[in-house]
């Protein structure tokens, strides 16, 4: 469990990632949309890994107001990948859990539009990010918006990517062998890590 001093630094990680998310909370109509906060035992803005998601899940939309993109969450895709970055080794500090679509989506299945319009919020949350080494994007959304922007933008900053299946349920079929993609995608980001330090380190 953190000390307050702890505590206090970890809010201060994720202060500026919370603002960004409360500026995606109007939508262009001018209407209010739901986003969650970011996770304060996260990485935050010194994170070196960002794990990418399609959009937030019903029990996060559900959580209101009280809503963060964590691994704590409720549900059997945050239970899945929690049990896969334990695993592999990735410390929790390192890394921050996002969406590709911060919001939730407009309809189902999500619309060509969302998705660019969340191309452009992972821009934005790139700049927020300076130390980052890899992107680990979970499900084909995700991947597709990451690919998107680095093929899309003018100067994007070039980081590995690498893509593991969504750890949803509905992939049962296949949920061992999600689980193995899973854990050795993150094991590859912290071993990325452990060889490219950051160069205040």
């Amino acid at each position: 469990m953190s000390t307050p001093g702890e505590l206090a630094d970890e809010v201060a990680d994720v202060r500026s990632l919370n603002a960004l998310a409360e500026t995606w909370r109007t939508a262009p109509d001018g209407s209010r949309r739901f986003v969650p906060n970011f996770d304060p035992r996260s990485g935050g803005t010194s994170s070196r890994v960002l794990v990418l998601m399609q959009s937030p899940g019903p029990q996060t939309i559900a959580a209101a107001h009280t809503a963060i993109c964590s691994e704590d969450n409720r549900g059997p895709t945050s239970a899945a990948f929690r049990a896969a970055r334990v695993e592999s080794g990735l410390a929790r500090n390192e890394y921050l859990r996002w969406n590709l679509i911060p919001w939730a989506p407009s309809s189902t299945p999500t619309r060509r539009q969302d998705i660019e319009d969340g191309r452009a919020a992972l821009a934005v949350l790139l700049e927020h990010l300076p130390g980052l080494n890899v992107i680990v994007t979970y499900g084909t959304t995700a991947l597709d918006g990451v690919m998107r922007h680095l093929t899309l933008a003018e100067r994007a900053h070039l980081v590995p990517v690498i893509a593991a299946p969504h750890p949803s349920p509905a992939n049962g079929h296949h949920r061992a062998e999600q689980h193995a993609r899973s854990v050795q995608a993150l094991r590859l980001a912290a071993e990325h890590v452990q060889q490219h330090p950051h160069p205040g380190n």
